[in-house]
């Protein structure tokens, strides 16, 4: 596995944290970080990306802002999400390009071109985030085809930036080392 490698890592000032965040809250309907968060952002390969709090919740695809799947776990979103039925839940949380027919509810105000968040439909959580092929009202017909073009899933590079590392044991170092018996 490649590591994503992020660099140029630096501290928002208040004003920049503030345009940021009220650019997310707009475009999904959800009240994210604040002047008072801790968030620093990073180049990425492909993206920019923000750590609010240490943690990587949002991100910046071609500029414009938008919560990760762990974002959008911890604040919630009303707007710009594609729910999938569950057969197509283990395809997207994969990292599948959605398909017309799979998509069982749309929110009506998305565009073509929009980023937009994708959901399983008996839970409503988050499955991955990406980039709008076609239109809501095309969506909603169940047209064949992609629909939606998927750039960030659970399990992807990016979600595993913040997962725990495992220690590995040190060489020559045994287990049981320290106990008596």
């Amino acid at each position: 596995m490649t590591d994503i490698h992020l660099r140029k890592r630096h501290r928002l000032r208040r004003k920049e944290i503030m345009s940021l965040s009220s650019r997310i809250d707009s475009s999904l309907g959800t009240k994210s970080f604040s002047e008072e968060d801790t968030v620093d952002m990073a180049e990425g390969p492909d993206y920019e990306v923000i750590f609010v709090g240490g943690k990587i919740l949002a991100f910046l695809p071609s500029g414009e802002p938008f919560l990760t799947v762990r974002g959008l776990l911890k604040y919630g979103a009303t707007k710009r999400f594609v729910t999938v039925d569950m057969g197509a839940v283990k395809f997207v949380y994969n990292g599948a390009d959605v398909m017309g027919p799979g998509i069982s509810e749309v929110d009506l105000g998305v565009k073509v071109g929009d980023l937009v968040w994708v959901r399983d439909e008996r839970n409503k959580r988050p499955l991955s985030v990406g980039r709008a092929l076609v239109g809501a009202e095309s969506m909603a017909r169940k047209e064949k085809g992609k629909a939606v073009s998927a750039m960030h899933h659970v399990g992807d590079k990016l979600w595993q930036l913040d997962e725990p590392k495992e220690k590995e044991p040190e060489a020559g170092s045994d287990e049981d080392e320290g106990e008596e018996e």
